[in-house]
């Protein structure tokens, strides 16, 4: 499975950004898609999930609200649509994927990295 993510850049406090992660390979394998986002001397942390079958969403409480995460109706596409932004949310954000839906929110058991990219959000 190989994972392509886009859509950061930089944006002011208040703004929205939509995370694009465009998947390929065996992604029958795995249970959906999620977004982990680390900031600066932080550990990585999980931020939202959603399943290929049936579309049942999970989100962190600091992202319940403000973002929102689909996919596109081909399965092969999840977004993370962020709104109302704030300086915290600065990090790089990464899609990842893993068999299992038990394991959704645990950064290390993702098998599926995509490369980072980096929201920047100025106050």
């Amino acid at each position: 499975v190989q994972l392509q993510a886009s859509g950061g850049g930089l944006v002011q406090a208040g703004g929205s950004l939509r995370l694009s992660c465009a998947a390929s390979g065996r992604t029958s394998r795995t249970y959906g898609m999620g977004w982990f986002r680390q900031a600066p001397g932080k550990e990585r942390e999980f931020v939202a999930a959603i399943t290929w079958t049936g579309g049942f969403t999970y989100y962190a409480d600091s992202a319940k609200g403000r973002f929102s995460i689909s996919t596109d109706d081909a399965k092969t596409t999840a977004f993370l649509q962020m709104n109302s932004l704030k300086s915290e949310d600065t990090a790089v954000y990464y899609c990842a994927t893993t068999d299992s839906i038990v394991n959704y929110f645990k950064s290390s058991q993702q098998k599926y990295w995509g490369r980072g990219t980096l929201v920047t959000v100025s106050s």
